[in-house]
């Protein structure tokens, strides 16, 4: 699950505890969330663009369960 939220308590946490929930025996792999770190959001480009999901995110999260 991917979103620019905040990891901790983000829609994405909600939709991942509901999917587990009701769909736990279809599941062939943990739920994995990329989101962005539980701080404020960074002013500076550079740091902004580490903030949110990138790329290397996804690609590290998908290595994980597959």
């Amino acid at each position: 699950m991917v979103h620019e939220e905040v990891k901790f308590a983000g829609s994405g946490a909600e939709i991942a505890a509901m999917v587990a929930e009701k769909g736990f025996d279809f599941l062939d792999a943990p739920i994995q969330r990329v989101a962005a770190p539980f701080t404020p959001i960074p002013f500076s480009v550079l740091l902004e663009a580490e903030f949110i999901p990138n790329e290397e995110k996804i690609i590290n999260a998908v290595k994980k369960v597959a």
